[in-house]
């Protein structure tokens, strides 16, 4: 006598493993459908790309009677040292940082830049050697080359 338990008349499905790094497949993520809808827009900017973007806007401003197109950025800095320019301590203050901050800036820059080109000389110094001995060499080549066609080629 057969039992169902012996013989099975349909195949069982594969089982998928459930664990750790193979969730269920109900819970997976779906193609096309983003993990984070509610997630930032596209195109939407972050706070520094907002503000460079407003520190070069320009606006326009009257100096010495003229009307001048100027970044907002700009602007801003001419107030500040008229301001201190005036005798305002605090705007005195921070226009003495921004101008320490910026020597300090370009003269590390500076000495920056002369180290690197000096290295930059010593390499580019090297693979001209090596480009100018390789010519050379593919010189010296096409020559016997072509010395030794001459004297094939000849007919008698």
């Amino acid at each position: 006598m057969s039992t169902k338990d012996d013989t099975p008349d349909e195949v069982p499905e594969l089982q998928h493993s459930v664990g750790y790094g193979a969730p269920p497949k109900a819970t997976r993520f779906k193609k096309g459908v983003s993990g984070n809808p509610k997630g930032r827009p596209k195109g939407s900017l972050n706070v520094a790309t907002l503000l460079l973007k407003t520190l070069y806007e320009k606006v326009v401003i009257i100096e010495h009677g003229e009307r001048k197109k100027v970044t907002k950025f700009e602007a801003a800095l001419k107030q500040l040292f008229n301001k201190a320019a005036s005798g305002d301590l605090r705007a005195i203050r921070q226009s003495l940082e921004l101008a320490k901050d910026a020597e300090a800036k370009q003269s590390a820059q500076g000495t920056q830049e002369s180290m690197i080109s000096d290295r930059d000389r010593e390499v580019m110094d090297g693979i001209l050697k090596r480009f100018l001995n390789t010519k050379e060499e593919q010189r010296e080549e096409q020559k016997e080359i072509g010395e030794g066609n001459h004297g094939d080629n000849k007919r008698g």
